[in-house]
């Protein structure tokens, strides 16, 4: 419909037609109005979707996932997506069985590299298992088999597996390497010096680059790969069972059941034909990232609140992607923040001078003071609480890695403590004083001790969060 002012409007005078227009000029004129009046129409329109899309994106909470590689980032993110968005989960099931099977075959492979190690004498193995470099310290002495040599050659043909698996979850992917380019302690710090690359390891951009592929809802028996395992299931668990390999390991301080992606104590249910992928088998699946994961969550109900959406961003933690974080600040709502506190006696993959859990507090204190974050929700999950308890059980000492835990008693309670209060600076009155020097508002801190591979218990304590996120954000409303 064309705009036509009234006789009393001052544009009246200037908008009417000449008196002498011809019929040929009318029509000009009215087809230069009608297009007119369409295309403030498609502005008018643009505009109030525009302010739709504003408002929609303001009401989704953007919730980003931070901390060093390897700190449960993306094992938080697997709970969240199994507890909140379960249609999306139970259609990815299926596409987490390779993963698995990756996992097993590497695991078998590493031990594989670094019996072959021992029996040569070789310094040091490089392995692609989840972050591990092995190097050879004095022991006992160590007597290998004809048996021994029999289990390398019938699993010598795990090596092409690994190959064909990688070929099929990466579609291509090369080998990354952990600590290559300039390296930045925190994404507000101007680019350190790179050290020399450690190792290099397999990764893809994203999940769901793997997942999103055609795969039948039922595994397939006949496949190479799946075959391939099944049929070296008992030679699998004789290897991971001798005791002559379980002293080299030890020997070599290699700790397989520390880390990611192990299951070599489930192998009579994995490494069979028909192997179906359970929630824990995907929670505890290992596949290194080195894109951004974004995944929508929505709540049905909470509270008074219903379709609440979460938008959580899993961002790569190694210190060269660390600079990436900057442009995901923005209108951020919610940072998890995940600090391992198992790591006291580890170093950094990317830079083998700093300490593990030296570099989380040089992260927190960062993001604490940040003015960009000023009006940020924190949330503190200090995790891997399992992992220490075994630490602790292999008589591990934390005081000859933190000097300030003293004389306390080596217990896992004590620990968590003592990390949490003395080790990272007392971190709930740490966080407030940083609240009162550097930001403008006034917020609050919520910290969990957590183990992210425990499903239970860690839905509970997301559910915790979230209902802690509501009361934020209807505080910040005044709605209570």
């Amino acid at each position: 419909m064309v705009f036509h002012p009234h006789p009393s409007d001052p544009f009246y005078e200037f908008m009417k037609p000449p008196e002498d227009e011809t019929p040929a000029q009318k029509t000009a004129r009215l087809k230069r109005e009608a297009d007119a009046q369409r295309i403030n129409d498609e502005i008018d329109d643009q505009i109030k979707e525009d302010r739709n899309r504003i408002k929609k994106e303001r009401e989704i909470v953007k919730v980003l996932l931070l901390g060093q590689s390897e700190s449960g980032k993306s094992t938080t993110l697997k709970n969240f997506r199994m507890r909140f968005a379960p249609v999306e989960w139970e259609l990815e099931r299926n596409g987490w069985r390779a993963v698995v099977q990756l996992n097993i075959v590497r695991s078998i492979n590493t031990i594989l590299k670094v019996v072959e190690a021992e029996m040569n004498g070789s310094f040091a193995v490089d392995s692609d298992e989840d972050g591990i470099e092995v190097t050879p310290i004095s022991a006992e002495d160590i007597r290998f088999t004809d048996r021994h040599q029999l289990l390398m050659i019938r699993l010598a043909p795990l090596a092409g597996v690994e190959t064909e698996l990688k070929r099929r979850i990466g579609d291509g992917s090369e080998p990354i390497t952990p600590g290559s380019g300039p390296q930045y302690a925190t994404p507000f710090d101007d680019a350190g010096a790179s050290p020399a690359p450690r190792r290099r390891e397999f990764a893809v951009r994203s999940w769901k680059d793997v997942l999103s592929r055609s795969i039948p809802d039922q595994p397939d028996a006949d496949d190479f790969v799946t075959s391939a395992i099944a049929e070296c299931k008992e030679d699998m668990k004789t290897l991971w069972n001798d005791s002559t390999v379980r002293v080299t390991l030890k020997k070599h301080s290699l700790q397989l059941g520390d880390t990611a992606g192990f299951f070599l104590n489930d192998l009579d249910r994995v490494a069979t034909k028909d192997f179906t992928v359970t929630d824990d088998d995907i929670v505890r699946a290992r596949l290194r990232t080195v894109g951004i994961q974004e995944y929508a969550v929505i709540f049905k109900e909470v509270g008074r609140v219903a379709g609440w959406e979460w938008r959580i961003f899993d961002v790569g933690g190694c210190r060269t992607l660390r600079k990436a974080w900057l442009s995901y600040f923005e209108n951020v709502n919610v940072i998890i923040f995940l600090s391992p506190v198992s790591v006291f006696d580890q170093r950094l993959e990317e830079d083998a001078k700093v300490n593990r859990l030296e570099d989380s507090i040089i992260l927190w204190t960062a993001l604490c003071a940040s003015k960009l974050l000023s009006k940020t929700q924190l949330i503190l999950f200090l995790n891997k609480c399992d992992l220490l308890r075994r630490k602790l059980k292999r008589g591990v000492r934390i005081n000859q890695y933190l000097p300030s835990f003293g004389d306390r008693e080596n217990e896992v309670i004590t620990v968590v403590k003592c990390l949490a209060i003395q080790t990272l600076l007392d971190l709930r009155e740490k966080f407030k004083d940083l609240l009162r020097q550097h930001s403008p508002e006034r917020r609050s801190v919520y910290i969990y001790a957590t183990t992210a591979t425990d499903t239970t218990a860690t839905g509970v304590t997301l559910e915790t969060v979230r209902d802690g996120v509501l009361r934020e954000n209807l505080a910040a409303s005044q709605l209570i």
